[in-house]
Parts: C-alpha cells; structure tokens; sequence
C-alpha cells in the first residue's frame, strides 16, 4: 500500500512516463485524503495545499490616462507577462505610456486595440518601437479594416478644429511611402473571441455590436479580477463624442449595447474601465444610457446649438471635454 501511495503521489500512475500538473495534485488529494482516514499509515503527515489546475492568476490593472481627450490605455499584469490595451492618440503620450510600462519589468506579448479612432490607435509605432517582441492584435477583421481607413482619411483631410493631423509614421505602407505603416501584417486578427497571457490568465473579447460610437467596438472581461474594459462604449464624467462620423441611429445602438451589457454583466457586479475617465462599476453602464437620452432630448428640434450647450452644461456641470466632445457633437446633432 505504501508502493501504490508512492506512486500516485509521484503522478505515475497514469502509465505515462512523466505526470501532468494535474496528474501531481490529483496524487496529492488522494494521499492527503488516505492519510486522513488512516494516520497511523507510515509517512503520513502534513502536506503542502493543493494547487488548484484552475487557480487564477494574480493580476492586476493599471490605468494611464492621456492628456489628450482624457482617453485611457491599460496596462495588465499578471506579474509575468504584460497585455496593453490601446495606444493614445499622440505619440508624446504613448512615450509616458511606454515609460510607464517598463517600470514593470516584464515582457509585453500583446497589445489590443479595441476599435479604430485615432485616440486609440495613434501610439502603435511608439509601443512597437519599444516592445518589437509584442504583436498588435484586433478582435476581427473589421476593426484592422477600420484602423487603416480612418488612417487614410486622416492623412488626407489633414488637420481638423477637432483632429491633429495623422502622425507620419501611421501613413499606409504604398509604393509612394515604403516606410508607412504595414496594417495587414503588423496587425493580427485573434482567432477566437479570447486572448491567453503568458504566465496565466485570459481577456475575454466581445465584438459583435452593432455600429455605436465607432462602426466596430471591442469589449474585454477578465474572469480573473472579475474587470470589464467597455472601451468607447463608456465614458466617465467625460462627455460623449457623438461628432460627424456618428448618425442617430448608430446612437441608438449605442444605447442598445449599453443596456445589453448591463443585463450581462449585473450579476458580476465588475470593477469597469471605460475608454474615457476613471474606473467605476456598473453605474457608470447607467450614468451612460442617461446621457444618451438627455443628449437626443436636448437636441430634438426646434432648438439651436447654444441652447443645448447650455442645457448639457446644466446637467452634467463636472464633465470634463464640453470644448471638444460636446461642442462637435452638438455641431453634428443640431442643425445650424
């Protein structure tokens, strides 16, 4: 009995010649288990805890937020490996970006971006630069699709009231321009609707929404710290941008996504990371479908654009971006 005990302790008795972590730790509930019921069986004593195959990984996540449109990047560790998500919208705050994730001292193995507008994309060079060993992953092909077009018409529509013009090294890789940016093979397409960190853990994508604030929009749950990443579905005390690249009726759909979410995600209760301003729960999901009612309400016609200003302001007095979000949206939700 001694000889059987050994060997299962040792994970051998599954006819393998070497035992699987789970092999090890089955033999080790087993023995734990006998020397319960016999503990007068020689060579029983106390055994070390049980490592569970399931055992979540100790992650944590770090907020950076850019000056620039108050937009957020995530820096996830799970004390291994590193996972960033999203990459600002200018190459100075990207550096600050970078500076902040090599105080880790780990290897970064991927960066997401979750929807195509420059505010999350624009740091992709810098990061690469930084960390050549990382991929660039999108949750679908739309999205890759997406990045490289609203690429193409910022290059060519130059600088905006709204919009600093389109970073040189982010210019399409062409014949013209052989050092531009290779969007189809520097970014990669997940091939499933999840993503594994080196070391333990895993985000979970969801990218099936209809067109909201962007016409393809990534969501990211992980299980492990029980955390949600809304990207640009939410916004925190940070006023929506609802600008000229966004009809009605995607707005609807925005709010749709939101209430879908929170059906989803209620009885998880997540700590939640929106693309604009700072972590909060699920409140933040709700605070959002108000603004969206509030925002189509004031906006309905017959009004003007100075007095739905007034009366956004009114309403939401702390939040922040009213000169660039609210100002452009209302241009492109009230007829002049």
């Amino acid at each position: 009995m001694n000889r059987r005990l050994s060997l299962f302790a040792a994970g051998k008795g599954n006819g393998r010649g070497g035992a699987s972590r789970r092999g090890r730790a089955g033999g080790r509930v087993l023995v734990a288990l006998l020397c319960g019921m016999f503990a007068l069986l020689p060579g029983c004593g106390p055994f070390p805890a049980v490592e569970s195959a399931h055992q979540a990984a100790p992650i944590t996540v770090e907020t950076y937020e850019g000056t620039f449109a108050t937009v957020n990047s995530f820096i996830v560790s799970n004390g291994k490996s590193l996972v960033i998500i999203d990459a600002q919208r200018k190459s100075a705050e990207a550096e600050k970006l970078v500076a902040r994730v090599k105080r880790y001292h780990l290897p970064v193995t991927d960066i997401v971006i979750t929807h195509g507008h420059t505010d999350h994309f624009t740091g992709m060079p810098v990061l690469l630069k930084a960390f050549p060993a990382a991929r660039i992953v999108v949750a679908k092909e739309a999205i890759r699709r997406d990045i490289k077009n609203y690429a193409i018409y910022m290059g060519a529509s130059g600088a905006t009231a709204a919009e600093p013009v389109l970073e040189p090294a982010l210019r399409p890789r062409t014949a013209a321009t052989p050092d531009g940016f290779d969007y189809e093979r520097t970014i990669h397409v997940l091939p499933g609707n999840s993503l594994a960190m080196d070391g333990g853990g895993r985000l979970e994508l969801t990218a099936n929404y209809k067109p909201t604030e962007a016409p393809h929009m990534t969501t990211i749950y992980i299980p492990a710290v029980n955390a949600l990443f809304l990207s640009d579905l939410g916004y925190n005390h940070v006023h929506f941008w609802m600008g000229d690249d966004l009809s009605r009726e995607a707005i609807l759909n925005w709010r749709a996504a939101l209430e879908s979410v929170l059906a989803r995600y209620k009885d998880l209760n997540p700590t939640v990371y929106p693309g604009h301003g700072p972590p909060g729960d699920l409140s933040i999901v709700e605070a959002g479908i108000g603004y969206i009612d509030d925002i189509l309400r004031v906006t309905t016609p017959p009004t003007t654009r100075a007095r739905a200003f007034s009366e956004m302001i009114k309403l939401y007095p702390d939040y922040k971006e009213s000169d660039f979000f609210l100002k452009y949206s209302l241009e492109n939700l009230v007829p002049l």
